[in-house]
């Protein structure tokens, strides 16, 4: 578990399922999201998919972020382990909506990279980002994220192609910003 000032984050369990749903399955707050639950059951599976430990090549791990005020369950992190040397990591984040707008998902990235970059070793940390999607692209960019590329009609989603961004920070660009 990371403690952040105001957060806790753990793990994804099956009894965070009605929680997750309650956010994740939000369309207007979500649009630029790849997963968009239909039902509990979709979320269940979500869930059963997670691995067991954190940190394994070719896995995506989902943390969730529990506010420590109220113990309410407010967000994911999606952790996704890449290759088989494992120094390269994606994530991705998801808030309640009524939870976005007062740091919360700035605060908790910040401390999982930070676990990324200084307890795990990583090299390079990337995330992909719709190019509409202002909100992401000003908070990776607050994280000390670098655009790496720009690339047109790459990706299919919810019926039609779209543009992807990539952003990253490397090791060492996020000893320099500390």
């Amino acid at each position: 578990m990371i403690e952040t000032e105001r957060q806790y984050l753990r793990p994804i369990l099956s009894k965070d399922c009605h929680a997750v749903f309650s956010y994740r399955s939000d369309k207007s707050a979500n649009k630029y999201q790849g997963w968009i639950p239909e039902n509990l059951q979709e979320v269940e599976d979500f869930i059963a998919k997670n691995p067991e430990t954190f940190n394994q090549p070719d896995t995506w791990f989902q943390l969730v972020i529990i506010e420590k005020c109220s113990k309410e369950l407010i967000g994911d992190i999606g952790v996704h382990f890449c290759g088989k040397e494992n120094k390269q990591v994606e994530i991705g984040c998801t808030l309640n909506s009524k939870h976005q707008g007062n740091g919360h998902a700035t605060e908790a990235l910040t401390h999982v990279m930070e676990y990324l970059f200084t307890v795990l070793d990583k090299h390079r940390i990337i995330t992909s980002i719709d190019p509409n999607n202002t909100t992401a692209i000003n908070l990776v960019e607050r994280l000390g994220f670098r655009k790496e590329a720009h690339f047109a009609e790459s990706l299919f989603s919810k019926g039609k192609w779209i543009d992807d961004l990539i952003y990253a920070c490397l090791k060492k660009e996020w000893k320099l910003k500390k």
